[in-house]
């Protein structure tokens, strides 16, 4: 009777744990299908100034940076105008890390499971792990920058709120090998991002972003990113940009060609 009393035990556990998770699973908000950004790849558009897109003249962001990394977006802007910053993701094929993975034109699924959920991109590609089975970050001595970082969230209602630590520091080009949109937009290995991702209606995802920066930003940055959602059947089909040869650097002038269809340059580069 032991035996088969504990036996009953371990399967009433089982089967009441199979029907939390399952309860859980259905509790979960569907952010099924394909979809793509809204807008041009300028990562925080609300306070761009200037007219057109991110590689455009006399284009930059507002962040709240201190007078140190305002002095090297300056130098990224300058670098930009003369065609001289070489944007990792075209040149290296390095993954576009966060919280630029937010801001790629190419297309996006969404992975929503109960323990974790999934931002994948068609570029690169990049995979983007945000664990929410209650577990915290770890031990700062036990964190090491990496280009996604490490983030741990929860679920309120149906918004996913996610915490962000760990990610890269750049002073791109001269240190490190990320940027956030190409103007030249950089953080510090210190960025904090919290971030709430939501389906706003069948047809739009949104992420509103606060950063937090103690090394380069005096107050935090709210940037709110939307997506829209494709036609169903769409496919999502994966290229690696480190076979790139549309953007090669040219090796007399250290400039970032953008080549036409006929292999040339476009457009009047000197």
């Amino acid at each position: 009777m032991k035996r088969c009393g504990i036996a009953c035990v371990v399967l009433l556990l089982a089967a009441a744990v199979v029907g939390a998770q399952s309860q859980s699973r259905d509790a979960l908000p569907d952010w099924s299908g394909v979809w793509q950004m809204n807008g041009g790849t300028v990562f925080d558009r609300a306070t761009a100034k200037g007219e057109g897109g991110a590689l455009s003249r006399g284009v930059r962001e507002q962040p709240p940076y201190n007078a140190e990394w305002e002095a090297i977006y300056q130098r990224n802007l300058k670098l930009r105008d003369e065609n001289r910053l070489p944007d990792p993701i075209n040149t290296c094929g390095t993954p576009a890390g966060f919280p630029r993975l937010m801001n790629v034109p190419d297309t996006y699924e969404f992975v929503v499971r109960p323990e974790q959920t999934w931002i994948l991109t068609e570029n690169g590609p990049n995979v983007m792990r945000i664990y929410t089975d209650g577990r915290p970050h770890p031990a700062p001595e036990d964190r090491w920058p990496t280009y996604t970082g490490d983030s741990v969230g929860h679920w309120e209602g149906d918004t996913l709120v996610f915490d962000t630590v760990s990610t890269r520091m750049s002073h791109y080009p001269e240190s490190g090998d990320t940027v956030l949109d190409r103007t030249g937009l950089v953080l510090s290995d210190a960025a904090h991002i919290v971030t709430r991702l939501r389906k706003v209606n069948d047809d739009t995802l949104e992420a509103r972003m606060v950063i937090e920066d103690a090394k380069a930003l005096t107050a935090p940055w709210n940037v709110v990113k939307t997506y829209r959602k494709l036609p169903k059947g769409t496919r999502v089909y994966d290229y690696a940009c480190a076979e790139n040869n549309r953007n090669p650097v040219d090796a007399a002038t250290g400039k970032t060609l953008i080549l036409g269809p006929d292999g040339k340059p476009l457009g009047n580069v000197k």
